[in-house]
C-alpha cells in the first residue's frame, strides 16, 4: 500500500483528527514561505534581516519602518484558500471532528470554512490599539499609510501576530494541546518543523497514527507513521 493511500486509509478509520499547518500550505494560494532559497528569509531588506525586522524590539524602535516591511511582505489580501484548505474544511462535512492547529496568521483557514481553528502565531485579520485595546480589522492596517494610529488616543495599533522575542497566547496553546492530544490522527502539513515552542507540540500526540506531508525531510520523519515527500496540493487531489 503507497504512503497516499495509507494516509487516506487513516482518515477514513479516524473519528478525531488534528491538522497542523505551516506556511507550506499557504504557498499554493501565493503566500510566500519564510525559510526556502526563494522565501522571506532569503534576502536582506536594505541593512536590516527579515528576521530582525519581524521581531518587537524592531517594531518598539522603528515602526515607521515595521508597517511598511510588514504591508508588503506579511500581509496578501488577495490570497485565497487552496485545495488543501478546502479538503481540510470538508474532512469535517464527512462526519469527523477536525481540529487545525496553525503557525500561519493569513486567516485562509477559517475562509475555506474551517470552524476549529487554533492560530498558535495570531491573526493579520486582527488588530489591536496598544494604549486602549480596541478592535480593528486589517482593512484599518493597509488604508494607513505610516504607522497606523487609534483616533481615540493616537495609540500605535499593532497587529495581532506573534513577533519575536513575544509570547505565544497560553489559552491558545492550552486548547491546541488538547486538540492535538485527544486525536486519533494528527497530520502535520506544510512545516519544517523547525520553529520552536511549536514544533515541540508534534511530541504531544499519543493517538495512532502521526502523518507528515512535507516538500522535504523534516527532524520528525523518522517518528511518523507516514511521511509524504510531496505537494500538499498533489497530494490532497490524490487523496
Amino acid at each position: 500500500m503507497g504512503k497516499i493511500q495509507q494516509l487516506k486509509k487513516a482518515i477514513d478509520e479516524s473519528k478525531r483528527i488534528c491538522v497542523f499547518t505551516g506556511a507550506g500550505i499557504s504557498c499554493p494560494s501565493g503566500i510566500p514561505d519564510f525559510r526556502s532559497a526563494t522565501g522571506l528569509y532569503s534576502s536582506p531588506i536594505g541593512k536590516y534581516r527579515a528576521e530582525e525586522m519581524i521581531s518587537r524590539t524592531f517594531f518598539n524602535e522603528h515602526p515607521e519602518l515595521f508597517f511598511p516591511f510588514y504591508r508588503e511582505k506579511l500581509v496578501h489580501p488577495e490570497a485565497k484558500p487552496n485545495a488543501a484548505h478546502y479538503f481540510f474544511a470538508d474532512l469535517a462535512k464527512r462526519g469527523k471532528e477536525v481540529s487545525i492547529v496553525t503557525q500561519n496568521v493569513d486567516g485562509l483557514h477559517q475562509a475555506a470554512g474551517s470552524r476549529e481553528v487554533y492560530e498558535l502565531h495570531g491573526s493579520v485579520h486582527r488588530n489591536y490599539c496598544t494604549k486602549c485595546g480596541r478592535i480593528y480589522d486589517l482593512a484599518t492596517i493597509l488604508l494607513t499609510d505610516g504607522i497606523p494610529r487609534c483616533p481615540h488616543d493616537d495609540g500605535i495599533i499593532k497587529p495581532d501576530v506573534v513577533l519575536y522575542e513575544e509570547s505565544l497566547d497560553s489559552n491558545v496553546v492550552d486548547d491546541a494541546l488538547f486538540a492535538i492530544e485527544s486525536a486519533d490522527l494528527m497530520i502535520v502539513v506544510g512545516t519544517s518543523l523547525v520553529v520552536y515552542p511549536a514544533a515541540a507540540y508534534v511530541s504531544h500526540f499519543r493517538g495512532n497514527t502521526l502523518a507528515l506531508v512535507n516538500r522535504t525531510p523534516t527532524q520528525y520523519d523518522a517518528h511518523a507513521d507516514i511521511a509524504i515527500h510531496a505537494d500538499i496540493i498533489d497530494v490532497v487531489n490524490a487523496l
